[in-house]
């Protein structure tokens, strides 16, 4: 796989790419999807559908189920606009919806954070042993656990 850059989008540039890459792909941007993307990409560290039903809650006031947001956030998984940090059972949102390629996370296990990084040397290695295993189309997801930089000095 070779590698490649990507344009990372913040505020409201990601929520515009978030947008229009779901119309692409034949979706409609609901304001229900669209109020559990904003709550999703407001938060600093992988957030779980109850988190994310709670903030819509309190944004809407009006009870948001847990249930409704977690079939957003399957839409959203498998349209690009999140990846899901399945150790943690929590969801980030993809600051480059436009680029397909693969996931490393560096999860932190004092305080919860998880880094993303691409490196597609590694996951290439991963997809080619995959598929030397007989697999197709393998989408390497790595979870790394430690400490993060910041708690590791306390």
């Amino acid at each position: 796989m070779p590698v490649h850059d990507h344009q990372l989008h913040e505020g409201e540039s990601l929520r515009e790419a978030a947008r229009e890459r779901l119309t692409r792909q034949g979706e409609q941007w609901t304001g229900m999807r669209e109020a559990v993307f904003e709550a999703l990409a407001g938060f600093d560290k992988p957030a779980s559908a109850y988190d994310i039903a709670e903030a819509v809650s309190k944004a809407q006031e009006r009870r948001v189920a847990a249930n409704s947001v977690y079939r957003i956030l399957d839409l959203f998984v498998g349209a690009n606009l999140a990846r899901r940090v399945e150790s943690a059972n929590a969801y980030v949102a993809n600051s480059h919806p436009d680029c397909l390629h693969d996931c490393i996370f560096l999860i932190c296990d004092n305080c919860g954070q998880a880094i993303h990084i691409d490196n597609d040397r590694i996951t290439g290695g991963v997809r080619d042993a995959a598929k030397d295993a007989g697999f197709t189309e393998a989408r390497p997801v790595i979870e790394v656990r430690g400490t993060c930089g910041d708690c590791d000095t306390d």
